[in-house]
């Protein structure tokens, strides 16, 4: 199955990978995927976390396997199906699925978020669900499912208290997150380093209406001084937000850092052609408030 779609900057579309476990459908953002495999052989790591199938080296990659039916509690899976292996926040992963249906090409605005009672921000593992042929297709948080397993993986917020004492500043900053642990995770992480005037978003719409109207009252260097954006969000992505702020002439000084697990080769060179000013993975938490004091500065 080819997983390599090209898709036209910032027009709001993806690529939904649907595969299953058992009956159930779930969806994985094409993006993230590296290639699709049958199922091989691994070795099992001693002490390693329960879900963590073990290792293997197709093409000379030590690539970790994970059970995905274990990560959600379903049973384990047989020495059957295939192997989705991915690449985010620099790593390698292989997720073990029973089959894969097939590729939907979809806008981030068909994508429905989940309620509290289907997610919360500490348990949860689905970032959205698609209706797709009369059957409810779930997006898994391949992210958090990984920071479960090894917490090291995910947003290191131990850098920031390496920056040292830091003066406050009442800078603008927009941050365009959907995730509500995340959202909170780097909030938290800005203000320790300083960044007290913090404007959440949930998607990039939301975002937008934000700055088009900070814009027309003519004070947008007042209103926001840099973007930080997200790539995956419901409604508007982060390119396509990026887009907009960069192709407008109000706007396009903004400074706009793209902050995402998806940022590989690809994406990056997607992200330097809409006009980004920085793109980092999410463990760069560090490197994201060095760059914004650059940023603003200038801006």
């Amino acid at each position: 199955m080819d997983t390599n779609i090209l898709l036209e900057n910032g027009t709001n579309e993806l690529e939904i990978l649907e595969f299953m476990l058992d009956d159930n459908c779930y969806g994985i953002n094409v993006a993230k995927i590296s290639e699709i495999i049958p199922y091989q052989p691994v070795t099992p790591v001693p002490n390693a976390h329960p879900s963590i199938e073990g290792i293997f080296m197709p093409r000379g990659t030590m690539i970790t396997a994970i059970n995905l039916k274990n990560c959600l509690q379903r049973g384990s899976q047989d020495d059957k199906g295939l192997f989705i292996i991915t690449n985010f926040n620099k790593l390698d992963i292989a997720f073990h699925v029973d089959s894969v249906a097939g590729i939907h090409r979809i806008s981030w605005r068909d994508i429905i978020k989940p309620n509290a009672t289907v997610n919360n921000a500490d348990a949860g593992v689905s970032t959205g669900i698609v209706k797709y042929d009369n059957k409810l297709v779930i997006i898994l948080d391949f992210e958090k499912i990984v920071s479960d397993i090894a917490p090291e993986t995910g947003l290191r917020v131990e850098e920031i208290k390496e920056l040292g004492e830091r003066e406050r500043s009442d800078v603008p900053i927009l941050m365009a997150e959907d995730s509500a642990l995340l959202n909170k995770l780097i909030s938290d992480s800005l203000r320790e380093a300083g960044y007290v005037n913090l404007i959440d978003c949930v998607n990039g719409q939301e975002a937008w209406d934000f700055i088009e109207k900070a814009a027309a009252e003519g004070n947008i260097r007042d209103k926001v001084r840099c973007v930080i954006t997200d790539i995956e969000m419901p409604i508007m992505d982060g390119h396509r937000l990026t887009k907009l702020i960069k192709s407008t002439d109000s706007t396009k000084d903004v400074p706009v850092v793209i902050f995402s697990s998806l940022v590989n080769e690809e994406m990056r060179r997607k992200g330097e052609q809409l006009g980004a000013n920085a793109q980092l993975s999410k463990p760069e938490i560090g490197n994201l408030v060095k760059i914004i004091d650059d940023l603003v500065a200038k801006f």
